[in-house]
């Protein structure tokens, strides 16, 4: 397996909550609220000094998000012609700004594109680090359009004081190329490190726009979207206007063309985790004033970690994570020490069942296995008893290491050379959006007719 750097987790994911710091923190029986943010993320504890999970459905009162109802699933499968991605389905892709409006102006024709990015923290990828990648590229292929991928070596090393600019940068080519492994296609997707395209020639337009919206953004702001302080170094406190600029497609004149007045009026969609929300939030208040298009967001879950539900997978404790470059072997093991909601003898199981909610093992299934109909069936026979934890940890393991192999066979195919590809500033394919959009439209048509013409008879 791969050197892992024992370094704090990237933006996107959670920051790194040991299990003895969790554990130091409810033994003292304090009352803390969850918080989340890009650098802090912790589901909370409770009056009895119990560790709790994190609220997702509070989390959208809070910053003000909409959920992903089953009105909008359906919307979007009639929209796109496409079953939404099983992370939709079974609520792990929960909640969005401006989902809808996407949908909307992807009806009429309307160009689009996705942004999402990763801080690289460390030479390997887990598990939790590819399931974003992955709903990602289901979103390329579903919309048929252009993919910014963000690096940003610079923010990890502006927040990491053991992480030199080099390691950051070196993270971020490794990365890289476990990314382009998720399967995306070249042809529609640009990647970039930060410190090699913001200060590249390429980056002319990019750090205009930094510019621009560094501008409009209020030290206020920042501290109130982050809370930040006077002991953040300065880096910080700029470093949002950079994570902003990529929603903004007038950043990218080599992919969109260089009409800014029209360029600036293509919606991007980000694909994020929820503790990436404050970013935007202050990104969509300024846009607007800017003469841009808000961008929309679709936010996921965590996913939690092998020791409990009350923590996270993170890259910087290896025992809480399933590795990209784990060996099926390394796999059987980790899910075998998994945090079981099994009952404390085989007579109580049978009796009283598995508990789902805390079982991490189903709770890996949840993410990781494709059929609908099996998982129900796992969760009926395990929470009737029939099943037992032994039974569900070996078809867990099963599932992973299928995707951890499969994953693991793309890998090796990636070279740096074909790394290099996808990092160098290009023109990227578009699809004739309005054709798109009609021949769709005359096909939903069709469809109804005929649906119409068998209620008739």
């Amino acid at each position: 397996m791969a050197e892992i750097t024992a370094v704090p987790d990237e933006p996107g994911q959670p920051p790194a909550l040991s299990a003895p710091v969790l554990a130091q923190a409810a033994s003292q029986s304090i009352v803390r609220e969850q918080i989340i943010t890009p650098f802090d993320v912790s589901g909370g504890v409770d009056e009895t000094g119990k560790l709790v999970a994190i609220n997702y459905d509070k989390l959208i009162d809070t910053f003000g998000s909409k959920k992903i109802d089953q009105a909008l699933l359906e919307r979007f499968e009639k929209v796109t012609g496409h079953k939404p991605h099983r992370l939709m389905r079974r609520g792990m892709v929960f909640s969005h700004r401006d989902l809808d409006i996407i949908l909307d102006k992807y009806e009429k024709g309307n160009h689009l594109f996705l942004y999402t990015g990763r801080g690289p923290s460390s030479d390997s990828m887990h598990v939790g680090h590819s399931i974003p990648f992955e709903f990602t590229k289901y979103l390329q292929e579903v919309f048929n359009v252009p993919l910014v991928i963000m690096l940003t070596d610079d923010e990890k090393f502006f927040h990491t004081p053991k992480l030199s600019l080099e390691d950051c940068h070196k993270f971020a080519l490794h990365n890289a190329m476990d990314i382009i492994a998720i399967g995306f296609d070249i042809k529609k997707t640009f990647i970039f490190i930060d410190t090699d395209f913001v200060d590249g020639g390429h980056g002319a337009a990019f750090n205009k726009n930094v510019r621009v919206i560094g501008k409009r953004t209020t030290i206020n702001q920042i501290k109130g979207t982050f809370g930040f302080g006077d002991s953040n170094n300065i880096a910080e406190f700029g470093f949002p206007a950079m994570q902003s600029a990529t929603a903004f497609a007038t950043s990218f004149p080599f992919i969109f063309g260089p009409n800014t007045k029209q360029v600036a009026k293509i919606p991007c969609l980000i694909p994020c985790a929820i503790d990436q929300d404050p970013y935007f939030r202050q990104c969509r208040d300024n846009a607007g004033k800017l003469g841009f298009v808000k961008p929309a967001l679709i936010h996921s879950v965590f996913l939690p970690s092998l020791r409990g539900a009350e923590t996270k997978m993170s890259a910087s404790d290896p025992d809480s994570s399933i590795y990209l470059s784990d060996t099926d072997k390394q796999i059987t093991k980790k899910i075998g020490n998994a945090f079981s909601g099994g009952q404390d003898s085989r007579e109580l199981h049978r009796q009283l069942g598995g508990r789902t909610a805390v079982d991490i093992p189903f709770q890996y299934l949840k993410f990781f296995l494709e059929d609908d109909e099996e998982l129900q069936t796992v969760r009926q026979r395990y929470e009737s008893g029939d099943m037992e934890s032994g039974e569900l940890k070996k078809l867990c393991a099963g599932v992973l290491q299928e995707y951890v192999g499969a994953f693991r066979k793309r890998r090796a195919a990636i070279t740096p050379e074909v790394r290099d590809l996808f990092l160098r500033p290009r023109g990227l394919e578009w699809g004739d959006r309005k054709a798109d959009a009609e021949m769709r439209a005359r096909e939903i048509e069709m469809l109804e007719k005929r649906l119409a013409e068998l209620k008739a008879a």
